[in-house]
């Protein structure tokens, strides 16, 4: 019986998790179409040196926009401004539908301080958050 009680709150916090997923893929969305966070085949980018490997991310879903930017958001909110060696794999199954695997290396370049728009996502936003708090105070 505690259990039937109980059910609503685990309810409510999927439902908010998923939220914030969803979140999360339209900001990975978002920064991806506007070519400040690459993805590429390739084990290295030209003209950067990586600084540190993130570890592998990958996401899988029914459709293929959902599986790419989920696998990338993923790799935003590791602090990655990259990633390299991306693959993804289709599954065809006899009912007709298709399920969509990507993964690939999460990674972190160097800083140049000749190029501030390549720091992470997450270090810019800190900075944008503390402008924002200093303007007010001025």
């Amino acid at each position: 019986m505690f259990f039937l009680l109980g059910g609503n709150d685990k309810k409510s916090r999927k439902q908010e998790k998923n939220l914030q997923s969803a979140d999360m893929s339209i900001r990975a969305k978002e920064v991806f179409l506007a070519g400040r966070f690459p993805v590429v085949t390739t084990d290295q980018i030209e003209g950067r040196r990586i600084l540190k490997v993130l570890g592998l991310v990958c996401c899988r879903g029914f459709d293929s926009d959902d599986a790419f930017f989920g696998m990338a958001s993923r790799a935003i909110s590791k602090g990655a401004q990259a990633i390299i060696g991306y693959n993804e794999n289709v599954a065809f199954h006899p009912d007709g539908s298709k399920y969509f695997s990507c993964y690939g290396t999460a990674v972190m370049f160097e800083y140049d301080p000749n190029e501030p728009d390549v720091l992470p996502l997450m270090i810019q936003q800190q900075k944008q958050k503390g402008r924002g708090n200093a303007d007010a105070v001025v």
